[in-house]
């Protein structure tokens, strides 16, 4: 094709958020109710398009979480988790989405912005089993997000932040079990707790246990990348059970 004989694709673009927290004691994912066609009713992501073609794309997506779900979005560091573009996703036409992933510990109830007729959050676990229905490709923009944060969770010490000042190694091992939707054996995760220098710190203090033992009381250390990775087991960088 001549350059002369090529024009410019009508596409649109816009932003999807996948804003995920753990609540109750698990991995729960910000929903909003859709108030407009098409999906009206239906629970989708946070995200729209973009106002005008000089708008930034980060803008847009801070823009869209703060209509939508009238959350504080400076309080939040998002980060571009993928970018979606399948022919038919959206049936109001050819609409390529850049998805921004964000993961941080005690983050408020929403409140319905302008744009959605309720906004709250939701179990992980029930928008990957198909429980809920999501709009658009929205379920397939969750996984991509959630398995993202699952390997945040492998590799940077980001799990402290969901733990108190001071916390016992069971509570540290209750957010990966609860980001990474799996049980642990505790044994095995010591070790690999252990095995990383900076990790956690001794705060040189013990909480009494549901056994009745103390259990040693810890803090976030200054390492903030963890090596080696706290690999999961079974999970796709793994080999064999760890």
């Amino acid at each position: 094709m001549t350059d002369a004989q090529w024009s410019a694709p009508a596409v649109l673009l816009a932003v999807d958020l996948v804003i995920l927290t753990l609540r109750e004691s698990s991995l729960q994912v910000l929903l909003v109710e859709r108030g407009v066609e098409p999906y009206r009713g239906a629970l989708a992501l946070p995200g729209g398009f973009l106002q005008h073609a000089e708008e930034n794309i980060v803008a847009a997506a801070h823009r869209e979480l703060a209509e939508e779900t009238d959350m504080d979005v400076e309080t939040l560091a998002l980060e571009q988790a993928g970018v979606y573009g399948d022919p038919g996703r959206d049936p109001r036409g050819r609409v390529v989405s850049v998805a921004y992933l964000a993961i941080a510990p005690r983050l408020p109830e929403p409140t319905a912005g302008s744009d959605a007729s309720g906004a709250g959050w939701q179990p992980v676990d029930r928008v990957l089993s198909g429980d809920l229905e999501l709009a658009f490709d929205h379920r397939r923009i969750v996984a991509d997000g959630v398995e993202r944060a699952r390997v945040k969770l492998e590799h940077s010490a980001l799990a402290t932040a969901f733990c108190g000042p001071t916390f016992t190694i069971t509570d540290l091992q209750e957010v990966y079990e609860a980001v990474w939707g799996i049980r642990l054996d505790p044994r095995n995760f010591y070790r690999k707790v252990q095995k990383n220098d900076g990790f956690i710190v001794a705060a040189g203090s013990a909480r009494k246990s549901a056994t009745g033992r103390p259990a040693r009381l810890f803090k976030a250390g200054p390492c903030k990348v963890l090596y080696p990775p706290m690999v999961r087991p079974n999970g796709p960088s793994s080999p064999e059970e760890q």
